[in-house]
């Protein structure tokens, strides 16, 4: 694999193409409202390098976020090259967790939403009562809230919980969207966002909410397929959209 200078970085073709496609997506969700100051994740498995995955830098925000200053860790939390910049230490206990042992989970994000962290909150947690919460029911996982996630014993039991699902919804937290692809994971992230929002804003009206059947929920998931944009991989044309929107509005995050 080549070698090439970037600006303040030296990495390999496949690692700046990595680099790049996470700080847009950093930058997307700063746009969309789904930052929490400094805090919270999205981490990419890093494709010519084994057991190096690349996270924010703690301490940035997400507009703040650029290719060239993600941090790259191994799943043991060693930073791989230089960087300037510590890594939360809850982000890297549940997402190298997930890294280390979930061979597909090349793109993982957690996030604290108040739309997502509300539906958390909720006993019964998504229900089945609009358009987008039908893409989920059945495909979501729970795990209950122990604190910070700082301890690396709850690993096992977020990867216990986590079962063969792709979606965990940490109670009274928030959920890790985990995907093979980085655009795959953005299009599940932002389907699920809106879901807890008109959840929040149907349950807000204080009537009794229209549950949607098991077998039309089934012929909706049946269904999704046929809406995607042929030849097309997962969320990719959505991911492109809105990387020429942030482009439009800065394009640091590229350099």
């Amino acid at each position: 694999m080549a070698t090439q200078i970037r600006p303040n970085i030296e990495c390999s073709d496949s690692e700046w193409h990595a680099r790049q496609e996470l700080a847009a997506c950093y930058r997307i969700f700063d746009l969309l409202g789904w930052s929490e100051s400094v805090y919270n994740h999205i981490s990419v498995k890093l494709p010519d390098q084994d057991g190096a995955f690349l996270i924010n830098p703690y301490g940035l925000l997400y507009s703040e976020v650029t290719a060239s200053n993600l941090v790259k860790i191994d799943i043991d939390g060693n930073t791989l090259g230089s960087s300037q910049y510590p890594v939360n230490k809850a982000g890297f206990t549940q997402h190298a967790y997930f890294h280390r042992h979930l061979h597909w989970a090349n793109a993982i994000c957690h996030v604290h939403t108040t739309a997502s962290m509300a539906v958390c909150s909720l006993e019964e947690g998504l229900l089945p009562i609009n358009f987008y919460a039908c893409n989920f029911i059945g495909r979501l996982a729970y795990h209950d809230f122990e604190g910070v996630t700082v301890r690396a014993e709850e690993g096992e039991r977020l990867l216990a919980n986590l079962g063969t699902k792709n979606i965990l919804m940490l109670r009274n937290h928030g959920p890790v969207v985990l995907a093979p692809t980085l655009p795959s994971m953005f299009v599940q992230m932002w389907a699920l966002q809106r879901a807890c929002e008109i959840q929040l804003a149907t349950l807000s009206m204080g009537q009794p909410a229209i549950r949607i059947a098991d077998d039309v929920v089934a012929v909706h998931q049946r269904d999704l397929g046929q809406v995607a944009v042929p030849g097309s991989a997962p969320g990719a044309t959505d991911f492109a959209a809105w990387v020429r929107r942030i482009d439009q509005i800065d394009r640091s995050w590229r350099d």
